[in-house]
């Protein structure tokens, strides 16, 4: 039997209000700036560089604009979803009331690949563009302090810190996280347009050419020389050429990580209803254009192969312009956008937590709320301790792609849900409709799936062993204490 929770039972949920709940204080303006503060970040700032010297080389831009495609699909789905079922929990909400619990349960496992193991990585990032912008006052930071003893450091005290910082914050309200969030957001979006107005003028068309580099062995393929299959599972696959933009968008999808965080901020919406698809599609669209006149740009004020193995591609392109005075600018936008993403993905992974404990699928401290506070600060202090843990001791600078595709998981499953609420329920009050159902969950689906199977063949080995550590821990206490489950099992006659 599937257990399912009934639209009705979650909506009651979703109307719930007063000691014990979640406090509603975030407006639609809030909820895209916790879009934005959430996509523009590490992608932004790294991995543009690193997509053009490995993937795309200029057709970057491409590549941002397939992933956006991609994230645009799952978006219109995440924002039906998010006015019609406004509780806090994001896809696993979303797929308790579709798919079951043991599928809620494989989604929100999954989803600590997003934000828990995001916000480590881009902490660990943050802590070297931190000990770079030392550097620009002369302060030297003591290199074994900057990593963990599995890179040659002891621990990584600066990537600590923020995690701690941003926790505390949290844990004093949303309302307070999220104007902190705001004053992030314009700040790197400034910085981003001024380096966007001041580069243009600069851009050497020549860098631009070839706009698509040649892979050799995509015309091997053509040719008829060498067998597709053959050319797959090489080296060059992914190499530049067609299969480079694809690969490029794989990469670059991790820039644009985020934009459904703001579906776990709905039950702290004043008018989830309204507000939930204008933060949604609302960031999209922002971050996607900013995005492209981004690495069109960067691509044109410097050749991409410069960027190959450059751990700060932007200041390497932005010293094509003269401008170098702007470079502690450029370097405080970094860090205000690694700070905003490393917020929101923190406030995510806590409201996904809360919801699976309400559920009776974790334990009753993770949807504790604080009495004055109403956010649930034991779930904030485990995972400031979980994730400092890891940022802290642990390399993740090469666990971008998991992250990567533990997200594409999710979208899929969004997509997929869409389809089967349109089918099982068709009569329910939708404030925002996906348009074109089936095609664009389908498309979402679609294009998800071709991202995720760009990716390494290490990314689905470690997405299958985290996914088999979780069904275990799913037997051994989530469906014992499951609150569906035990009420089913009650009703039962004696």
């Amino acid at each position: 039997m599937l257990f399912k929770k009934s639209i009705p039972q979650l909506l009651a949920e979703a109307n719930e209000s007063g000691e014990g709940t979640l406090k509603r204080s975030l407006t639609s303006f809030n909820l895209v700036a916790l879009g934005v503060g959430a996509i523009i970040g590490a992608g932004l700032f790294s991995l543009t560089g690193i997509a053009a010297a490995d993937n795309a080389g200029p057709a970057v831009i491409l590549s941002f604009i397939i992933a956006a495609v991609g994230c645009g699909f799952a978006g219109l789905c995440y924002a039906e979803f998010a006015s019609m079922i406004p509780v806090a929990g994001s896809a696993y909400t979303y797929s308790y009331a579709t798919m079951g619990e043991f599928m809620a349960w494989i989604i929100g496992w999954d989803l600590v690949l997003e934000y828990a193991l995001s916000a480590a990585t881009v902490a660990s990032s943050w802590s070297q563009y931190f000990s770079q912008f030392l550097l620009e006052f002369g302060i030297h930071f003591p290199q074994n302090l900057l990593h963990g003893p599995w890179e040659g450091g002891i621990v990584n005290v600066p990537a600590i810190v923020i995690v701690c910082l941003l926790s505390l914050l949290l844990m004093r309200g949303t309302k307070d996280s999220s104007s902190v969030n705001n004053v992030l957001v314009i700040v790197k979006v400034a910085v981003v347009l001024i380096f966007i107005i001041l580069g243009w003028s600069f851009i050497n068309p020549a860098n631009h050419h070839p706009f698509i580099p040649v892979n050799p062995g995509e015309d091997a393929v053509k040719a008829g020389t060498r067998g597709f299959m053959e050319f797959f599972s090489s080296d060059d696959f992914g190499h530049f050429g067609i299969s480079g933009v694809l690969r490029g968008a794989g990469v670059v999808f991790f820039a644009f990580i985020g934009f459904d965080a703001v579906s776990t901020a709905a039950q702290e919406a004043k008018n989830p209803q309204k507000g939930m698809p204008i933060g949604i599609i609302g960031s999209l669209i922002v971050c996607t254009l900013l995005y492209v006149l981004f690495s069109y740009v960067m691509t044109g004020l410097e050749n991409y192969t410069k960027f190959a193995g450059d751990a700060k591609p932007v200041a390497t392109a932005f010293a094509q312009t003269g401008y170098t005075f702007l470079n502690r600018f450029l370097m405080i936008a970094i860090l205000a956008g690694y700070t905003s993403v490393i917020l929101v993905m923190l406030l995510g992974q806590s409201r996904v937590f809360y919801s699976m404990s309400k559920d009776g699928l974790l334990p009753k401290i993770f949807s504790d709320l604080h009495p004055k506070n109403q956010t649930p600060w034991k779930t904030n202090l485990v995972f400031m301790v979980f994730v400092s843990i890891f940022t802290g001791f642990v390399p993740v600078s090469d666990l971008g792609h998991m992250v990567s595709i533990g997200t594409l998981f999710a979208f899929s499953l969004v997509c997929i849900g869409v389809l089967i609420l349109r089918k099982t329920n068709p009569e329910l009050e939708r404030p925002f409709r996906t348009p074109w159902v089936p095609l664009i969950p389908i498309l979402g689906i679609v294009v998800c799936v071709l991202m995720m199977a760009s990716l390494p063949i290490v990314s689905w080995e470690r997405l299958a062993i985290w996914m088999a550590l979780g069904v275990v821990i799913y037997y051994a206490y989530s469906k014992k204490h499951s609150k569906i489950r035990n009420e089913y099992n009650e009703s039962l006659p004696k």
